[in-house]
């Protein structure tokens, strides 16, 4: 999986994802990077993101969808 790179609409798009609340699998920091997923309706960031990992922003290892602000994640790519 490559990721296309942008433009993201947020400045924290692709910031470090530190994984505080530990639902992911526990990796150095750094590991993980976060990006909004728009929701319409809402002039915020909203609670839904997509989370990817790996040693290259471009290639991720894994990525994870969260619909609830990082509570829960479902992995949507290898």
């Amino acid at each position: 999986m490559v990721i296309a790179g942008g433009p993201f609409p947020y400045p924290k798009d692709g910031s470090t994802f530190g994984n505080r609340e530990r639902v992911l699998p526990k990796r150095a920091r750094g590991f993980y990077r976060e990006y909004t997923v728009a929701t319409p309706g809402l002039r915020n960031r909203g609670a839904q993101r997509i989370v990817c990992g790996g040693a290259q922003a471009r290639q991720p290892e894994a990525c994870y969808y969260t619909g609830d602000h990082y509570m829960t994640f479902r992995q949507i790519a290898p």
